[in-house]
């Protein structure tokens, strides 16, 4: 079965509300098999509505919108799906009788204006709304079609779904038919990389892999539809192992795993510690750390020696040295690892240093470069990195290579 969604909705159009909803339908579709092939956002406009519908009527099984079933006039959904459906709105006496009482128990004034939400589909039907005033409309066509209109208001929404339209729609497909996903996380490879490495697994439907840069790292998504929860995992599982094959120890972890949860595991299995001095992340990457339970038993402390006169009062970084060759460079980078290693008595030291911008660069060191090391009882490693973008990704990016490398380090 083949499913659209429409979102009704000048706010949203303006960014003043984000779309929740859609997001938590589609999940919602997904475990029942239903394959959803387009979203859209229309505003509070009738023409653009019936395009938006008609469009999604002449390609999908069941159209649902969301948002519009109000009492005003730019409630516009009821009568565009009743046009689009070529089916007649009628009134429903218990609805409306139900909507006078509401008003009336709370000694609030009724206006005429909200029987528009008494108004049913004729070869329809209303789907109940304990939560809120307008109850939301199942459209069957004679075609098969389907549209199942609901409300905006997440409270209202998410019950309705729950108690409404999935039961509706497992009836329809027999409840067979699921689809799954896993996220792989990758870390220290490009997007177009990954891609190289695994662009043949991309070219099958089912299972389906499919990869989204974000900022440090790369997401390759898994995934595949079965008659049932427990097949559609195992294609999963079987086309991830090829993933991992691939890819290596670039991948990190699964679905919500972030870099520092990995990182923090491993330390934690290695009965290892790690300390960090940070100038330009400015604690960045010692927030990150302690976001994860547990990381008490693997980080005693860190540092933010944003000035030279605390990098060197507070890890010992030579003045000397900062004058020679500069606060960023490899040379202080390494300073600072293995200073703050040794001030923390951990296992491992990650000092960084770099011109995070937007101002503060040269043409010999430029905004977006900096110097990253960890140190260890063997030596001290140090990596050059020229990032692009701004500041606060400059921060990120630095953060996530410094996590990185302790990861890699861990795996030796």
């Amino acid at each position: 079965m083949r499913a659209e969604i429409v979102s009704v909705g000048t706010e949203l159009l303006l960014g003043q509300i984000v779309d929740t909803n859609a997001a938590y339908l589609a999940k919602q579709l997904s475990e029942l098999g239903i394959t959803l092939h387009r979203r859209s956002t229309v505003g509070d406009n009738m023409d653009r509505l019936m395009l938006a519908l008609n469009s999604a009527i002449s390609s999908a099984d069941v159209v649902l919108t969301i948002g519009g079933l109000g009492p005003t006039m730019d409630d516009i959904t009821r009568d565009g799906l009743a046009a689009a459906f070529g089916d007649a709105l009628q009134m429903d006496k218990a609805i409306a009788d139900r909507l006078r009482a509401f008003f009336r128990l709370r000694g609030v004034p009724f206006t005429e204006s909200n029987l528009r939400q008494a108004m049913v589909p004729v070869r329809g039907k209303a789907l109940d709304n304990p939560h809120g005033t307008a109850p939301g409309l199942l459209f069957e066509a004679e075609n098969g079609k389907i549209g199942i209109a609901l409300p905006g208001p997440p409270n209202e929404f998410i019950p309705m779904v729950e108690n409404h339209v999935i039961p509706y729609l497992k009836a329809k497909t027999g409840g067979v038919g699921v689809i799954k996903s896993l996220v792989l996380r990758v870390a220290g490879m490009g997007e177009s990389l990954v891609e190289e490495k695994v662009k043949d697994l991309m070219l099958d439907a089912n299972p389906s892999v499919a990869p989204y840069a974000k900022v440090g790292e790369v997401h390759l998504r898994v995934t595949a539809m079965a008659d049932r929860a427990e097949q559609a995992l195992a294609l999963i599982e079987e086309r991830a192992a090829l993933v991992r094959a691939r890819l290596g120890d670039a991948v990190y972890g699964t679905n919500e795993e972030a870099l520092e949860h990995a990182v923090v595991a491993l330390l934690a299995r290695a009965g290892a510690t790690v300390s960090t001095a940070e100038s330009c992340t400015g604690g960045l990457l010692a927030g990150r750390i302690t976001e994860v339970a547990g990381s008490s038993e693997i980080f005693p402390g860190g540092v933010v020696v944003y000035s030279n006169a605390a990098k060197t009062d507070l890890v010992g970084v030579p003045a000397e040295l900062i004058e020679r060759v500069g606060a960023v460079s490899p040379e202080v980078a390494q300073s600072l690892a293995e200073g703050v290693r040794k001030r923390f008595s951990s296992t491992y030291g990650i000092g960084i240093t770099g011109i995070a911008g937007p101002g503060g660069g040269s043409a010999e060191k430029p905004v977006g470069l900096v110097y990253i090391a960890v140190a260890d009882e063997t030596g001290c490693q140090v990596e050059k990195a020229n990032y692009i973008g701004s500041r606060a990704i400059v921060r990120l990016r630095a953060g996530q290579t410094a996590l990185n490398m302790l990861r890699l380090k861990l795996l030796e």
